[in-house]
């Protein structure tokens, strides 16, 4: 699904942490490996979802381009953080964004599941995420 194996390696390795904090909810219902490969497709999904992995490339005719060059575009865009830096520029977050950004894209909870255990809405949880983001981003960009 990724035609990465180093990306597909990182998220094998995302589905087994998640499987360890879900393992509780399975059911029985199916078997396990029907379970784990459907908790497996649908992590791969939101990862594609999160990236935006909607990559087009149109010539000035508003013809697609080729197949290789879109493929080849989206592959060359090493965007590599220094983990110091990055450390630092979270540090620098506000205690809100932080906890959010940690529980959230650290820890792999839900905005349902951090709304719960902060004791603030769903959309607070998704905002506090969202900003957190943006001044990471601009810190980030700004060091670089």
């Amino acid at each position: 699904m990724l035609a990465n194996a180093t990306e597909a390696e990182d998220l094998t390795q995302e589905v087994f942490i998640q499987l360890f904090r879900k393992i509780g909810s399975f059911r029985g219902e199916s078997a396990f490996t029907t379970w784990l490969h459907r908790m497996t497709v649908n992590h791969v999904l939101m990862h594609f979802r999160k990236r935006g992995v909607k990559h087009e490339k149109t010539t000035e005719e508003g013809e697609i381009g080729d197949l290789q060059d879109i493929i080849q575009s989206v592959t060359e865009r090493p965007h590599h953080v220094d983990r110091l830096a990055l450390d630092k520029a979270i540090k620098e977050l506000p205690r809100g964004y932080r906890t959010v950004f940690v529980l959230h894209d650290v820890e792999g909870f839900e905005h349902e599941e951090i709304a719960k255990m902060l004791g603030v809405s769903v959309g607070t949880s998704k905002s506090q995420l969202h900003k957190a983001r943006m001044r990471l981003r601009e810190f980030l960009n700004r060091k670089a």
